[in-house]
C-alpha cells in the first residue's frame, strides 16, 4: 500500500508534528522522474522560485517525522544514520524534531562532520545545538557480538538517499548491513528517507547492497525506480510529499514516465451506448492449448469476456472442447485439427487475436502462429508465442507491428538475447528496446510493470502482489488485453488498462483472502468489477 503525505504542520513548543495522510491512488501524482530531473525540479524551486533550500529540506524532514509519528505512535527511540550529503541533512532535521518531541535520539554520522556543507551543516548544528546526540560510525562496533545493539524503536535511513553512483562500498555498506541486521528484530522499524541506500532510484536496481525499509518517504517528484523492479520490496510502505513546489516548477520538467491510476483508467473505458449489441464491441480469436495445456485458452476466453468483449472463439485441440464448454459456454471452441481448412476465415472474422496461451513449440504451434502473425489483424502475443520469434521461422515477422508482446523478464531476455539480470539492471532500458526491436506495444512484467510503445512515453501500473505469481496469470491478462482490444481501445490504452485492471484484481483477491493459494481465476469477479467502476466492492481500494 502506497500513501501521500501532505498539510504537515510542526509545532516545537508542544513537540509534536502532525499529518493529513490520504490515500495514495487518490492523490498521488501520475508523474513520476528520474533522479536527474527531480535534482533539476529542486534546482528550479529554489534559484527560479525563490524557495530556500533549507525550507525544503526541513518541510521534507516534517513531512517524514509526521509520517513516523503516525505508522509507529508507540516508539520512544530514534536512530538516525546519516551520510554526508544533503540526505543526511534531512536525518539531521529529523533528529532535531524527535528531540523536541521528547523522544531518545541518536544520530550515527556515517562520515566525517567535516564534509557536511551548505543546508545539511546548517542542519547538523541545529540538531547538536538542541542536544542531539552523535556518535561517530567508526567508533561503533559492528558485530553482532560486540556491536551497536538496537533493540527496538525507530532506525531512520538518511545515509544516500537518491545520491549514489555507483555500487554500495565501504562505510557506507557497513553501516546498511548494520542496517538490515539491527532491523530483523520485531521491535525495530526502519524508515528511509527520499529513497532507501542503496537503490537505484531510476531504474530500481540494488546497487550492491540496499536498505530493507518498512516505509519510504520520497519527495517533490516520485522516483521511477522505487515502483519497479526491487524498489517495491526495498521501499516497504511508500509515502510521497510534494513539500509546496507549485505546479509551475512542475511543468518545467517532462516526466520520464507515468504512473496509471484509476481516473486514467475510468477514462478511457468509458461508457456503452444504450442501443449496442454484441458486435459493437468486437470478436476475440484465441488460439493456443496444446496437448495437456487445454486451461491456458479457457482463461484467456474467459478473461476476454470479463472485460467485455462480444464473442470469443477458441482455436485448440480438441481434446479442449468439451471441458472449456463445460466451463465457458459463452465461447465457440473449434478443433484447430479437424477445422484446419477453415483456420483462415475464422481468423479472418476475428476483431483481435490473442496468440500463445498454452501453445507449445511442436509444428501444430508453428503453423498456428505462423497464421495469425501473417494476418494484419491486432495480436496479443504471449508465451510460447513470444519464444516463436526468436526462432528462425519468426524471425521473419519481428517488425509485423500492430501488437501487443507481455514478455516477463525470462522472455524479455530472450527476445533481447541477454540474460534476465541484465533485463532486472534497466527495466526501463530493456522495454524501450523490445518495443523498438519488434514496432511493438510491449508489457514488460514483473513488479512496476512498465508498458511502452515507442516514441511514447513509459508507463508504470504500480499494481500487484508475490500472490500473483503463478501460473495462469499471463493467460488471463493477454485475455483482458485481447477483449479490451476488441472494444476498439488503442493497442497501447487497452495495454495500459489491462495491466492495471489484472493487477489491481491481484490485489483486491489477495485483501479478500492472502497471497498464499492465490488462483488465476481468482481474478475474474474483481477485473469485471474493476472495469465496471465498482470499485467499493474490492475492500482496500
Amino acid at each position: 500500500m502506497v500513501n501521500v503525505v501532505s498539510n504537515f504542520v510542526t509545532n516545537a513548543v508542544t513537540s509534536t508534528v502532525t499529518s493529513t495522510v490520504t490515500k495514495y491512488t487518490k492523490h498521488l501524482p501520475q508523474a513520476l522522474y528520474r533522479t536527474e530531473q527531480v535534482r533539476e525540479l529542486d534546482r528550479i524551486a529554489i534559484e527560479e522560485n525563490g524557495i530556500p533550500g533549507f525550507s525544503l529540506m526541513t518541510k521534507a524532514a516534517e513531512a517524514t517525522f509526521a509520517v513516523m509519528r503516525k505508522r509507529w505512535p508507540q516508539s520512544v527511540r530514534v536512530t538516525v544514520f546519516c551520510g554526508v550529503g544533503n540526505n543526511g541533512g534531512d536525518g539531521y532535521v529529523i533528529a532535531r524534531l524527535a528531540q523536541q518531541a521528547g523522544l531518545d535520539v541518536v544520530v550515527i554520522q556515517v562520515g566525517e562532520t567535516t564534509k557536511l556543507t551548505a543546508d545539511a551543516l546548517t542542519a547538523y548544528q541545529q540538531a547538536t545545538e538542541e542536544g542531539v546526540k552523535v556518535l561517530v560510525f567508526d567508533a561503533l562496533w559492528v558485530n553482532e557480538s560486540d556491536g551497536f545493539i538496537m533493540s527496538e524503536g525507530i532506525i531512520v535511513d538518511a545515509l544516500l538517499g537518491t545520491g549514489l553512483k555507483g555500487e554500495v562500498r565501504g562505510e557506507c555498506k557497513r553501516a546498511i548491513e548494520l542496517i538490515n541486521r539491527l532491523s530483523s528484530h520485531n521491535d525495530v522499524n526502519v524508515c528511509a528517507v527520499d529513497s532507501p541506500s542503496g537503490l537505484c532510484a531510476d531504474t530500481g536496481s540494488i546497487l550492491g547492497c540496499a536498505v530493507n525499509a518498512d516505509i519510504t518517504v520520497t519527495y517533490i517528484g516520485l522516483k521511477q525506480g522505487l515502483l519497479t523492479a526491487s524498489g517495491p520490496q526495498q521501499c516497504g510502505e511508500l509515502f510521497f510529499a510534494g513539500l509546496g513546489v507549485p505546479s509551475l516548477v512542475l511543468e518545467k520538467v517532462v516526466p520520464s514516465a507515468t504512473r496509471i491510476d484509476r481516473p486514467y483508467v475510468a477514462k478511457t473505458l468509458g461508457k456503452r451506448d444504450r442501443g449496442a449489441h454484441k458486435g459493437n464491441f468486437g470478436h476475440v480469436v484465441v488460439i493456443g492449448g496444446d496437448h495437456g495445456m487445454g486451461g491456458a485458452v479457457m482463461m484467456a476466453s474467459e478473461a476476454a469476456h470479463y472485460v467485455g468483449a462480444g464473442i470469443v472463439t477458441v482455436l485448440t485441440r480438441g481434446e479442449h472442447i468439451a471441458p472449456l464448454l463445460s466451463r465457458h459456454p459463452e465461447c465457440m471452441a473449434l478443433d484447430a485439427d479437424t477445422h484446419s481448412s477453415t483456420i483462415d476465415e475464422i481468423i479472418a472474422k476475428a476483431t483481435v487475436i490473442v496468440a500463445g496461451p498454452g501453445i507449445g513449440k511442436g509444428a501444430w504451434a508453428v503453423s498456428l502462429l505462423q497464421k495469425a502473425l501473417m494476418t494484419d489483424i491486432p495480436l496479443v502475443l504471449d508465451a510460447d508465442g513470444l519464444n516463436f520469434l526468436t526462432s528462425g521461422a519468426g524471425e521473419v515477422f519481428r517488425q509485423r507491428g500492430n501488437w501487443v508482446l507481455t514478455p516477463h523478464p525470462g522472455e524479455a531476455a530472450r527476445l533481447l538475447q541477454c540474460s534476465t539480470k541484465d533485463i532486472a539492471l534497466d527495466r526501463f532500458h530493456c522495454a524501450k528496446q523490445l518495443s523498438d526491436r519488434y514496432d511493438a506495444v510491449v508489457a514488460l512484467k514483473g513488479a512496476g510493470t512498465l508498458i511502452t510503445a515507442a516514441p511514447e512515453n513509459i508507463q508504470l501500473a504500480n499494481v500487484g502482489n508475490p500472490g500473483m505469481a503463478t501460473a495462469g496469470m499471463g493467460d488471463v491478462l493477454s485475455g483482458v488485453i485481447g477483449g479490451l482490444l476488441a472494444q476498439q481501445l488503442s493497442p497501447l490504452d487497452a495495454t495500459n488498462v489491462g495491466v492495471w485492471l489484472h493487477g489491481k484484481a491481484g490485489d483486491c483477491a489477495v485483501q479478500e483472502s492472502g497471497e498464499l493459494g492465490l488462483q488465476a481465476t481468482d481474478l475474474f469477479p474483481y477485473i469485471r468489477r474493476l472495469a465496471n467502476g465498482k470499485q467499493k466492492l474490492c475492500k482496500h481500494i
